[in-house]
């Protein structure tokens, strides 16, 4: 319909600034963003999207096609065939949704404030698209709108998500903002819109969603003229320049005269609308879409020059690349440009450091965090950082955090891990004394001085199984869900504070964590050779099936006693006796991958997933399990299941993962055993054998040495090792130090098709 529309004028003159994120290129860096494939993981459950976005940035700007289900919670899915419009924030891979912010869906014709359904697009401002019109490379994204013939592209810098819109059929051309849209539908609590002139509009949301407390602003600047008339549910809400409320559409008019190609610039920001202009004033000043690009390619081919592979075939690389691009979706920064950022106190703050957020801890300290030990450890030390402040500023450390929003998200308290890691690893560019504070109190049931932003949360973060397990010394299944899988997790994080204590020199709190760490052996059930809920009279759960899940409501978290019997990394010698030995638990080991994979149960997890017998990769309490072998002296089977993990689990497509990406868990553990080893406890400075996926990698430590992995003799068939030397001598065990990594030299693999079962005994 046509629309009478009120037109606004202003002339801004904006300062001349130079982008602050620019990268000079060096004529010899290889160009590895060639081998990246975003649309790995939108297809299947690994919920990641494949919109333009450049290393740990702010801006995420991406295409929507859906927001309701499991398989909405990226804001995409390869499966769809129509997109909803141009999000600017978005979550890679989690297995909740959020975010979504600030929809721009460009259109010609009749308007709409309304998106439609999926079912029928011609309903709202929708429209259809196709694969074979869909390009994604890191930093860009386009796709054709095929119902209104424009031709969508986007880029991005740290803080800025940039379009540029191409009408070809000569109709009169518009613009939806809809600020009611995000992924999951969560509550908006208020919106605003402001009509600052004829090319300048500005916005802010308050959403009460996973993040219970969670503000964002947008400042947009358009290359063209507009009209614009705002909507309120709907209605259109005459002459109105500003408008709060919810429900709030603006629906801008560019006529069919003038350029065919519309550009629009956006910044957005958890401060305030000063904080958003600013980041998009400094950091893209002028009108020029394709060097902002190819800025944001530059970012990404210095991103992924920091590991080069050779050999194995294109699709082993693809894989690869993608999961380093992944592996730097998230923690993204926080702060503005000017360094200003939101605390979890709720307070405005000034950063010393660089401030992240978006972290899924019970995901990332398994292989993440350790990654960003070896490749970048001056980021994992900023992310490190973070999680410091945050807990000076929000009273503890969180579990998983969202836009300074505590959510008490999963189990455990594995911010521990991250921070003990790093220290031990001698990437500690942070206050040891106030991390360990922070840790101990993780451990603590105290709820104290902690800006919870709800009764919920603070039930979650500050658990009453914290208390169980001070004051009784387990956690009473009859009392407590999943009660198995938090007190094995509280054992290892206990373990990992102990460490911490030791290298402080705090001997007493060394002995009463270590001590707390052996709490795991009460819940093994010697009969049966599970891990099982304890009652409060200290007799196990009954009735017991170790195949049963019920998603969330039972003794375990999103698996079983299959999956979570294995979870004691800190002390596999202490496991291996539970079990009756080397022989009995190798004996149990092999079940593990050689059962059934059917599940029991009327509501079993969607977790559970990627599954060789009861092993589930594609959930992150299995991924350290393929390891075990290599404590009890058969590490040919790790090498072989590490094997066929990677070849089996893992593709070049869409469906190529076998659950949540994570944030980067899922594909940090394709990276680290594709280079033949793996994080298998973080808080040591160990790392374990598997098997090597290339012929060679070199991973480009900060300081300018190089850690080389070669693998002669290697091939398809040839996946067990034959003998392994670091630097020039032989290694007599499946295991070696960050320290040999970080202190450069070469790590070299001798493979052959049948396993040499003396080499390491």
């Amino acid at each position: 319909m046509k629309k009478k529309l009120i037109l606004f004028t202003c002339v801004i003159t904006f300062g001349l600034l130079s982008c602050s994120e620019k990268i000079i290129r060096h004529e010899t860096t290889i160009d590895n963003t060639t081998f990246v494939n975003p649309f790995i993981g939108t297809g299947g459950h690994g919920h990641t999207f494949p919109g333009a976005v450049v290393p740990n940035g702010m801006a995420q700007l991406s295409p929507d096609t859906k927001t309701e289900g499991w398989d909405a919670c990226g804001g995409y899915h390869y499966t769809d065939t129509s997109i909803r419009g141009f999000s600017h924030t978005h979550l890679s891979g989690t297995g909740i949704g959020d975010l979504g912010d600030f929809l721009f869906m460009p259109f010609t014709g009749e308007s709409h404030t309304k998106p439609g359904t999926p079912e029928d697009p011609d309903s709202g401002y929708r429209s259809r698209f196709s694969h074979d019109r869909e390009k994604s490379v890191p930093g860009y994204y386009s796709v054709d709108l095929l119902d209104y013939n424009i031709k969508a592209e986007l880029t991005a810098t740290t803080r800025v998500g940039y379009h540029r819109y191409n009408f070809s059929d000569g109709k009169e051309k518009g613009m939806v903002i809809d600020l009611n849209h995000n992924i999951h539908d969560k509550n908006v609590v208020n919106s605003e819109i402001n009509i600052i002139s004829d090319t300048e509009i500005s916005g802010y949301k308050h959403i009460n969603g996973w993040a219970q407390k969670r503000h964002i602003y947008f400042y947009a600047k358009f290359d063209q003229p507009f009209t614009c008339k705002i909507f309120q549910a709907g209605e259109e809400q005459a002459a109105a320049l500003k408008l709060d409320g919810k429900n709030i559409v603006a629906i801008l008019d560019f006529g069919k005269d003038g350029s065919e190609t519309i550009q629009v610039k956006v910044g957005i920001s958890s401060v305030d609308y000063e904080g958003a202009k600013n980041n998009l004033n400094t950091e893209v000043p002028d009108w020029n879409f394709d060097e902002i690009k190819q800025d944001a390619h530059n970012q990404w081919v210095d991103q992924l020059s920091k590991t080069e592979v050779e050999g194995g075939t294109v699709d082993q690389k693809n894989i690869f690349y993608t999961g380093l691009y992944h592996t730097a979706m998230s923690p993204y920064t926080f702060s503005d440009a000017d360094r200003r950022y939101k605390g979890l106190d709720g307070q405005i703050h000034t950063a010393e450091k660089k401030m992240f957020s978006v972290f899924s801890l019970w995901d990332t300290f398994r292989a993440f965090h350790p990654l960003q030990n070896i490749t970048e450890p001056a980021k994992n030390s900023e992310f490190v950082s973070t999680l410091i402040t945050q807990y000076q500023q929000g009273g503890i450390l969180p579990m998983w955090e969202l836009n300074a929003n505590y959510t008490g998200t999963m189990v455990g308290y594995h911010a521990v891990p991250v921070i003990v890691d790093a220290y031990m690893k001698g990437n500690n560019d942070f206050d040891a004394e106030v991390a360990y504070q922070a840790i101990v109190r993780s451990a603590k049931y105290d709820t104290v001085g902690v800006h919870y932003p709800s009764e919920e949360v603070k039930n979650k973060l500050s658990s009453i199984t914290k208390k169980y397990n001070e004051e009784r010394g387990f956690i009473p299944a009859d009392l407590e869900n999943e009660s198995v899988a938090k007190a094995l997790e509280y054992a290892y994080d206990d373990w990992c504070i102990a460490q911490m204590a030791e290298k402080l020199g705090k001997e007493a709190d060394y002995k009463y964590f270590m001590e707390r760490s052996k709490r795991y052996q009460q819940y093994f059930d010697k009969e049966t050779g599970f891990m099982r809920g304890v009652n409060q009279d200290k007799s196990f759960r009954v009735p017991f099936d170790p195949k049963y899940s019920q998603h969330r409501t039972d003794d375990y978290v999103e698996g079983n006693a299959w999956q979570w019997t294995w979870f004691v990394p800190h002390d596999v010698p202490g496991l291996v006796n539970l079990m009756g030995g080397k022989d009995k638990f190798t004996a149990k080991l092999d079940e593990l991958f050689s059962t059934s994979s059917e599940l029991s149960g009327d509501e079993t997890s969607a977790d559970i997933t990627g599954l060789i017998g009861q092993y589930a990769h594609g959930n992150e309490p299995s991924h350290h399990i393929t390891h075990l072998y290599n404590f009890v002296e058969q590490p040919w089977k790790t090498q072989k299941l590490t094997d066929q993990i990677m070849k089996s689990l893992y593709f070049n497509n869409p469906d190529g993962l076998s659950g949540n990406e994570d944030c980067g868990q899922m594909s940090a553990w394709y990276i680290l055993n594709a280079m033949g080893f793996y994080s298998f406890c973080p808080g040591t400075t160990t790392y374990s054998v598997g098997r090597p996926l290339f012929d060679k990698v070199s991973i480009n430590l900060p300081d300018g040495r190089k850690f080389h992995i070669v693998a002669k003799n290697n091939g398809s068939e040839n996946l067990y090792i034959q003998s392994l030397q670091l630097n020039g001598k032989a290694i007599d065990k499946p295991f070696f130090e960050h320290s040999d990594i970080i202190n450069g030299g070469t790590l070299e693999f001798e493979m052959g098709p049948e396993p040499n079962k003396s080499l390491f005994n």
